[in-house]
């Protein structure tokens, strides 16, 4: 068996991988997040107040610009990666 060298690889492929790392990091900065907020209970309405300004922030950017560029994907997959870890906390708090 050999290993494929990555100049190799399908240019989608890469793209494909670097779109999934974003959104696991993203996922651990929910995790990140939620976590520490929760320790000391107060901070959580703060936490969630910088989560929402971001979200909505980086909508305003990566969809006012309608071209396809790299650094607008990775931030947006990194947004849907945070959102998708807070869904994911909710659903764990609330079984």
């Amino acid at each position: 068996m050999t290993i494929i060298s990555s100049k190799y690889l399908n240019p989608k492929l890469k793209y494909i991988k670097c779109k999934i790392i974003c959104l696991l990091f993203g996922f651990f900065i929910a995790t990140v997040l939620s976590t520490i907020s929760a320790q000391t209970g107060d901070w959580s309405i703060i936490a969630a107040a910088i989560i929402i300004a971001y979200h909505e922030i980086i909508s305003k950017i990566v969809y006012k610009h309608n071209n396809k560029r790299t650094i607008f994907t990775i931030i947006n997959n990194l947004k849907i990666g945070i959102i998708y870890g807070l869904l994911v906390d909710a659903f764990k708090l609330g079984s």
